[in-house]
């Protein structure tokens, strides 16, 4: 049985190289891709990972959902921006 994900109170999903971040119930979701990957003896890094934050509003295409988007070197980094920044457009603040 799998276990649903929490990080910081909203909900992770991955998908292949694709990780969601945050509710769709909600008016904002982090989408983070990575793009590149290094090995460390049996384990794939994430090397290069693409942020976005995205409104779930469906009627929007998908390139008008994109609020903000950027590039981080590492998942770690890429997890602290995600989470800034939903929390951030979640309170209205952005």
């Amino acid at each position: 049985m799998a276990e649903n994900l929490v990080y910081r109170g909203h909900p992770l999903r991955r998908v292949d190289n694709l990780v969601y971040y945050g509710s769709m119930a909600d008016k904002y979701i982090i989408m983070m891709q990575v793009l590149d990957t290094e090995d460390l003896k049996d384990l794939k890094l994430a090397k290069r990972v693409s942020i976005q934050l995205q409104l779930t509003d469906p009627n929007l295409r998908s390139r008008d959902r994109v609020v903000r988007s950027t590039e981080k070197g590492s998942m770690a980094e890429a997890m602290e921006f995600a989470t800034i920044w939903l929390e951030r457009a979640l309170s209205g603040k952005i």
